[in-house]
């Protein structure tokens, strides 16, 4: 007697936790037939569910789901070459919103090579999609928005340096234009500062070209002898935060002009040396030069608006300072260590 073909049903449990998931899913046989589908799939994309049993996945609806990519990975999962993870698609519609959909596909073997089936999850991220897009263009509209305010920022801070210096001119008492002279240097070191910023869009800044423009920014405004005064710049492959690299620019200006206001007064020549570098969360920065070393005694600088700038500055970035004679000169050392030693002392900044 010829034998009876086998036919195969499938287990009740498996299509009633297929009908009734929260998730939309497809039961399908090995040649992509409908066999089932869950609910909330024919809610989340408007099919009549007595329109599925038995359908080809590509006649499903209008025919959108006839995406040739995608049965040809089915047809490579069932056959065990391949196996669909996270796999995008763009749904398309005749007048509606494109869905952009995400698709894993697992096989249900029972050992039968004739009764494969095939599980498909779908999980709709269209809105999830369109809100990271939305956070994307505000992120580089507020990033485009700090750039233009930092560029007018460091325009307006030269125009009030010009301004200061214009009154320097003109003002008779010598007290009165060394002051307006010391604030249109300061505001020229910020708006260098500014400027260096507002022409980079990154997170951190690297530090050699910063506080290389910067000094040339300072030697350009208080040098008029470049041949008699020069500042060097040595700095290693170092990059911080912006806002750490603010407070270090700072820190450098003030350092700078008071050795380029007090270190030289006699000398022929001269030279400022600003030096950094960093060993993971350890930096150090110093700013030193070769001149006539600080006064002591009676003849010692009283402490200015510049000591208070520094020293605030290197608490904020938790710094140790330290003044060195520098034999000649003097070395001013701002370090980070785990295990700094004690603030030996600052020098008087005009």
């Amino acid at each position: 007697m010829p034998k009876e073909p086998v036919v195969h049903f499938e287990a009740a449990s498996t299509l009633a936790i297929v009908v009734s998931s929260h998730e939309p899913l497809l039961f399908l046989s090995s040649d992509q037939k409908v066999i089932a589908a869950s609910a909330s799939f024919c809610r989340a994309f408007e099919i009549d569910p007595a329109t599925l049993p038995g359908r080809l996945l590509g006649d499903i609806g209008n025919g959108e789901w006839a995406m040739p990519r995608l049965a040809s990975l089915l047809k490579a999962t069932v056959s065990g070459s391949a196996q669909i993870e996270a796999y995008e698609i763009d749904l398309r519609r005749p007048n509606r919103k494109t869905r952009n959909l995400i698709v894993n596909a697992r096989t249900l073997d029972d050992g039968l090579k004739d009764h494969i089936r095939l599980l498909l999850a779908i999980t709709d991220v269209t809105d999830a999609r369109a809100e990271a897009r939305l956070k994307d263009d505000l992120v580089r509209e507020k990033a485009i928005l700090i750039q233009e305010v930092q560029h007018r920022v460091a325009n307006s801070l030269q125009i009030i340096a010009s301004v200061l210096l214009q009154s320097a001119r003109r003002v008779q008492s010598e007290e009165a234009r060394g002051h307006l002279r010391n604030a249109h240097h300061r505001v020229m070191s910020i708006a260098a500062v500014q400027k260096q910023l507002s022409t980079s869009e990154a997170v951190t800044v690297e530090l050699r070209p910063y506080l290389t423009q910067l000094c040339e920014s300072l030697g350009a405004s208080m040098i008029s002898d470049p041949a008699r005064l020069s500042i060097e710049v040595t700095v290693d492959d170092s990059a911080v935060k912006a806002d750490v690299s603010v407070s270090l620019g700072l820190i450098v200006t003030e350092l700078v002009i008071n050795a380029l206001k007090h270190a030289f007064p006699d000398q022929p020549t001269g030279k400022i040396k600003i030096d950094y570098s960093s060993a993971g969360s350890d930096w150090t920065l110093s700013v030193s030069d070769n001149g006539i070393g600080m006064p002591t005694g009676s003849e010692a600088p009283r402490a200015g608006l510049g000591t208070g700038i520094v020293e605030a500055l290197a608490r904020n970035l938790q710094g140790e300072i330290r003044m060195t004679d520098g034999e000649p000169g003097t070395s001013v050392t701002i370090s980070r260590r785990r295990a700094s030693v004690s603030d030996a002392g600052l020098p008087p900044v005009a």
